[in-house]
Order: structure tokens, then sequence, then C-alpha cells
């Protein structure tokens, strides 16, 4: 497999049994150049029931309109497609090498119009030597919660979020319902060598503003693609600007892989700490009188554990500001009051003999609690997902799951369910 896929790609790979065939490798003089990527695409079926379905927001994994409670779509999963460009040579007794890539999707919902949506998840140099460890600088996956999502077995298929993201690059997976977004972040990191399996990672991350999408109007939730509240019981802060930006976020993460007779596994921790400065209610659209410059920060753990064709995973994390879904979402109230926020999931996965096909079963919850001055006292997301994930080929995997999303907020609950059927390729 393409080396440098990236740590999506490579995650996936890890996560899952079926086997990729190597990259494109070109020499050209000096410099070996890679090129990879991957092609996927599903459909889905999603039926929504509950409180939420038609008012504003809708559940994870739904629409935000009363005549679309059942919808179809054919879409990405998890993952974009890729397409990436890669290369490395040694200089000057350093090891250098660069990443791009390009990740489309593969949906579009109106016709005589093909849908905007475009990433370019990674563009990064790196500068090492395996005496040292590496530096990278450029734009990347996140460092905390890295780990959670790239052993999250929906990295293969679609999870949640086909409903409402539909048109979209990708989906959700477990985002939100067990563990929050990494995302892809321009940072300056520096990686240990590989010690007998320990390793470490630190780096300076670009800052994010925060933001609240649980407001009470639809095109905000629309604007932001993400379900929010069916009240308008959430109030946040949000900042413009200079949110942190005075000084960068720091992300680190530790991890150990292991290997023991027939088991193998890795365990990890990670966490990030970033200011957050100038917040606005939302409600007022004015700043905070007399709000404090706070922190934002989180920290997670986790293990991996494999035998004889079974895997178990087990993950959970906290936050403080940090919000819910994706990095300062929601992360503090209109007071400029942080909200803590939990994320966890189990899952266990079987390859079955002989024919290589790899079952799973996966839960997990992401909460975000309210604070003194809010009016509601936790909202939730839950997701039970179950999967078969298929080796066609050793570049192709068949994949079809079921997942079932529940949001609660106050005595409001709302549900979503999501079937999936397609395929995704590795090359």
């Amino acid at each position: 497999m393409n080396k440098k896929l990236g740590l999506a790609v490579a995650g996936a790979l890890v996560a899952f049994s079926s086997a990729a065939n190597a990259g494109i490798t070109i020499p050209a003089g000096d410099w070996t150049v890679d090129i990879g990527g991957v092609v996927n695409a599903y459909y889905t079926n999603t039926k929504e029931s509950g409180d939420f379905v038609g008012a504003n927001g809708g559940v994870l994994g739904g629409s935000n309109a009363t005549n679309r409670k059942n919808s179809s779509n054919i879409t990405t999963g998890l993952l974009p497609n890729y397409l990436i460009v890669s290369g490395k040579t040694r200089q000057n007794d350093l090891d250098v090498g660069f990443t791009i890539s390009i990740n489309p999707g593969a949906s579009t919902t109106a016709s005589a119009r093909q849908s905007s949506q475009q990433e370019n998840r990674q563009a990064f140099l790196t500068v090492g030597d395996a005496s040292w460890g590496s530096v990278k600088l450029g734009k990347d996956l996140g460092i905390y919660a890295s780990d959670a999502i790239l052993n999250d077995m929906t990295l293969l298929g679609v999870g949640s979020g086909a409903g409402i993201l539909a048109g979209n690059t990708t989906t959700l997976g477990r985002i939100g319902t067990g563990f929050m977004y990494a995302d892809w972040k321009s940072q300056i990191a520096y990686t240990t060598p590989n010690w007998n399996g320990l390793q470490a990672t630190v780096g300076l991350t670009q800052p994010w503003n925060t933001y609240g999408v649980g407001v009470n109007t639809q095109a905000q939730s629309d604007l932001n693609g993400l379900p929010v509240a069916a009240t308008g019981a959430f109030n946040s802060a949000y900042s413009t600007g200079r949110s942190g930006n005075a000084s960068p976020a720091w992300e680190g993460k530790v991890s150990y892989a292991f290997t023991a007779d027939q088991v193998t596994g890795k365990v990890w921790a990670s966490g990030i700490t970033q200011q957050v400065k100038g917040l606005n209610d939302y409600t007022t659209n004015t700043a905070i009188a007399n709000a404090a410059d706070d922190t934002a920060e989180a920290w997670d753990i986790g293990a991996t554990v494999n035998f004889a064709g079974a895997s178990l995973t087990g993950y959970y994390g906290e936050g403080s500001g940090m919000g819910t879904t994706v990095q300062l979402r929601d992360g503090f109230d209109h007071t400029g009051t942080a909200r803590d926020s939990k994320d966890w999931y189990l899952q266990a996965t079987y390859v079955l003999p002989t024919i290589g096909t790899k079952v799973g079963v996966s839960y997990g919850e992401s909460q975000l609690d309210g604070t003194a001055n809010d009016a509601f006292t936790r909202y939730e997301n839950n997701m039970w997902t179950v999967g078969a994930y298929h080796p066609l080929t050793k570049s192709v995997n068949l994949v079809a799951e079921y997942s079932n999303v529940e949001t609660k907020i106050t005595n409001l609950k709302g549900e979503s369910e999501t079937v999936s059927l397609g395929a995704i390729l590795f090359f």
C-alpha cells in the first residue's frame, strides 16, 4: 500500500484486514514518486422518526425537511475519494518528503448542476531521520483524537450522516456519536522515532474559531450541515477572527504498539488545548460583556487488541469548552461559560475464516452537558452500527452497514436508521 496515502487511508487498512495492492511507484531521478488513492460509493436509505423530524435541525443522519422523512441517496462514505501524490528522497543525510491530495465527493443532488464539494485535505512536507524522528509542516490529519477515527470500523463505510450530508464530500461515520473529529489542520509537528513500539507526536496546530450551530434558525443549521437541537435550548457563544489566534493550539499523543505471542494491539492517549478569545452571543450577535479569555481543552485514551481474527476496541474522552462532534462547536454557552463533553465507543470485529469477510458491531455516545445558564441538561447522540466488509479482490471491499442513531435533548428524542450498500477501492 502506498505509504503516503496518509493517516486516514493507512488507518483504514490497519483497522481492516483486507489488503490493498501497492500504489503506483515512479522513480524520478533522486526522487521516488508515489501515486495512490481511494474511490468509493454507496447506496443509502435513511428513515427518521421522533420529535426532531421537520424541526430546526433534524437528527444525525437525517434531513431537515418535513417531506424527507425517508430519503435515498448515492454518495461517498466516511472517506472521501482520494488522489494522492507523494514523493521522498534522501538529501544531506535527511529524509525529505511531500504529500498533496485532492478529495472529491461522489454525490450530486440537483439536476443540471454538479456538486461543488471538493476538499484538499493534505499538503505537507516532512524532514527527518530514523535516528531522531521527523518534522511535518503543512496540512494533515489533526493529532488529538486521530486514533479514535482511524480505529472506527465505519472508516470503510458510511455510518451516520448519509441523509443530511447528501451531496457533500463525506458522511460522518461515528463522528459525533463516539468521538470528536480530529479534522484536517495546518500544523508543525514533531514525531519521535519508534522505540520498540513506543512513539509520540507533539505539535502546534492552527487554532479554530468557536461557533455554535444550536440556534433557532434553519439557515444556520443548513449552513453548517450538522444536526442541532430541535428547540431554541442552545444559546451558544461564537467568535470571529481572533479565537485563540494570538497563540497556536497545542496537540500531542503517545502510543504503544505491542505483540505478545498471537496477540497484537495498540494503546494510545492524546490531548489538545487552545486559548479562546473574543466570544460573542449568538442570540444578540454582540460581544459578551465581561467574558474572560478561556481555554478549550480535551483528552482521550483508547486501545485495540487483536487475536485470532477478532479485534476489540475501546475509547473514552472528555473535554471542556471543546464542544461536540467537531472541535469548538457549541463549546461555550451564551455567557461564555465552558460546557463539558464526553465521548466513548466500544467495537468488536471478527474476520470469518476462509472467506475473509469482516463483520463488526459498535456502540458509542457523544454527550454535551448544559451549564447553569442553559435551558437543557444534556445533549446526546448515540449510535449502534452493524457492518460486513468483504474483500472482493485485494483492492476492492464490498460493504454493507446498518446504523441507528438516537439524538436526545431535554425531553425530546429523535431517531434515524440508515442502511448502506456499496464498495470501496484502494490503489
